[in-house]
């Protein structure tokens, strides 16, 4: 069978589009498009299939669709997670403008910092970001350098205007579905050191991270306690 197409315009492609889904669904085929399907717009969907038949799979071919989830989805990241100090009771305190007003300005002082340092912002959460970066020295060049940032800021602002980061760092093997989200044991750490470890100010990162970049003892202090996900974690000190 032999399908033409003819595009003379918006309303005729909509129209050849309703055709195909017409006949996808006589012939029992599925009508999504072949690249939302099985390009990167279509990693979601095919993650989903992949875990439904894991799910009712046995033990053995379990282990074959882990190997086809990290061989399709598998990357190595450095992960970088943000938070705001002290946000929650700000926010108590003066309310949902002055809320709004802090989220636009440390994206606005922000952004351009990670965009200079090859950062990808994934997801933007409150105040909170998480952000991606191949190259794990310059995450940390980053993190250094949003703290300059916020620290010349706050010197002409009043105390409840301040805008106070607190950064977390974790580096391995992660799985990367589209441009939407990604998983992972250094996700997971890096999630917890920067949004509910860190204080003010501070960069905390795992052992991966730390390892990778190759930094010195005297720029670390060990944690008492590594989150889950990480074997160790660290305060990174000095410049």
């Amino acid at each position: 069978m032999q399908f033409a197409s003819i595009w003379v315009g918006a309303p005729a492609a909509r129209a050849g589009n309703e055709v195909c889904v017409a006949l996808c669904g006589c012939l029992g085929l599925d009508p999504m498009p072949w690249k939302e399907r099985f390009g990167v717009g279509g990693s979601a969907s095919r993650l989903e299939s992949l875990i439904a038949q894991r799910s009712s799979a046995a033990p053995e071919e379990k282990e074959r669709l882990d190997r086809r989830i990290w061989d399709l989805f598998g990357e190595t990241w450095t992960i970088m997670f943000t938070d705001l100090a002290g946000f929650s009771r700000q926010v108590a305190r003066f309310g949902i403008i002055h809320f709004l007003q802090t989220i636009y300005e440390s994206e606005k002082l922000l952004f351009p910092v990670i965009e200079a340092h090859d950062g990808i912002v994934l997801k933007v959460e409150g105040d909170s970001f998480m952000v991606l970066f191949r190259n794990p020295h310059k995450a940390l060049q980053a993190a250094q350098a949003m703290n300059e940032v916020l620290d010349e800021w706050n010197t002409e602002r009043p105390h409840e205007e301040l805008v106070l980061l607190c950064l977390g760092l974790g580096y391995g093997r992660v799985l990367r579905i589209g441009d939407h989200d990604v998983f992972g044991s250094e996700v997971n750490a890096a999630s917890k050191l920067g949004e509910d470890e860190a204080r003010a100010g501070e960069i905390l990162a795992t052992d991966a991270f730390v390892k990778e970049v190759g930094l010195p003892p005297e720029r670390l202090e060990a944690l008492a306690k590594a989150p889950p996900g990480a074997d160790r974690a660290w305060r990174i000190v000095g410049a």
